[in-house]
């Protein structure tokens, strides 16, 4: 009876420990997002985070960041952008930053409407260049292939969706039903904060950087909502909306790292194969994140695709 007993307390404590970790989890109030340096937008699925920068007449440009690191990933972007004339919007994907943490399947559909809420609720009507960096690229994509006649040019830096090295392809564990989310609200915070230490190789333009991501790791709903992209948007391959991209005459650029470990350079050989009329850059000794390591490469490689 005794052994009986402890063999049910234990599975009792197996079963509420990713509940009580995410409950530890520091939340996203009210007050942090009102505090913020930016502006909350109360959007269909929840309030959403963003900014805008550069010249308040300038020509549009919607910047999307990726899985984990919210829209502070733009913050050189931004500014080499505003320095071509542009009026650059960027925001934080739910689950991530100062936006709320939605529940539901984190998929094409769910990020469609909540850029599509955006730029209705910030009244942007007319044309906008697009850009995404790692899986924002697959959602800048879809979007551009969803409103072609509102999209005049595709950025795609770092693009997942066309092959990428994940933690789950060595273990699929962490993508299984009811496995995966033990793992993800239990161990995932302390894997991704290895990672993060692992690939602290260059100096990047926020000094701090992985130390904020790093605490990202430790927000309430962060970890539920990585996880719910990986399993429904990151397993998408966006070559199909890159084909539409392209037969609607939008111009598409790729900036690829060439030493990145996440989006392998040979990417850039399959989509050049996929979308042959796309314009390629590659950026020598810069990772995944090269928006942060590189910016003065990434600002020319802009310049020379959008330059009059």
């Amino acid at each position: 009876m005794m052994l009986s007993t402890l063999l049910a307390l234990l599975i009792a404590a197996l079963v509420a420990l990713p509940f009580l970790a995410e409950a530890l989890r520091s939340p996203v109030s009210r007050h942090k997002q009102e505090a913020s340096s930016g502006q909350i937008a109360a959007l269909s699925q929840g309030r959403t985070h963003y900014r805008w920068h550069g010249p308040e007449t300038g020509k549009i440009a919607l910047c999307i960041h990726g899985l984990s690191t919210p829209s502070y990933v733009f913050a050189a972007t931004e500014r080499s952008l505003a320095s071509l004339g542009y009026r650059v919007l960027s925001y934080d994907l739910y689950g991530r930053g100062l936006s709320d943490r939605v529940s539901g399947r984190q998929n094409a559909l769910f990020f469609q409407t909540q850029v599509n809420d955006l730029l209705a609720h910030q009244k942007v009507d007319g044309e906008i260049t697009v850009l995404g960096f790692s899986m924002g690229a697959q959602i800048a994509t879809k979007f551009a292939a969803d409103n072609g006649s509102r999209v005049d040019a595709l950025i795609l830096a770092a693009p997942a969706g066309i092959a990428s090295k994940t933690s789950e392809q060595n273990n699929p564990l962490w993508l299984m039903p009811i496995v995966g989310d033990w793992l993800a609200r239990v161990l995932g915070g302390r894997a991704m904060r290895r990672e993060l230490v692992e690939h602290r190789t260059t100096p990047t333009i926020i000094p701090d950087l992985e130390d904020r991501q790093a605490v990202e790791t430790k927000t309430r709903g962060f970890l539920p909502a990585v996880l719910s992209s990986r399993r429904h948007l990151l397993s998408k391959s966006l070559l199909a909306d890159l084909n539409m991209v392209s037969r609607l005459n939008i111009p598409i650029l790729a900036i690829w790292g060439a030493e990145d470990p996440i989006v392998p350079l040979s990417a850039s050989g399959l989509m050049a194969r996929q979308v042959p009329d796309a314009h390629h850059a590659q950026i020598a000794g810069a990772g995944h994140n090269l928006l942060q390591t590189h910016p003065a490469q990434v600002a020319s490689e802009l310049t020379k695709f959008l330059a009059p």
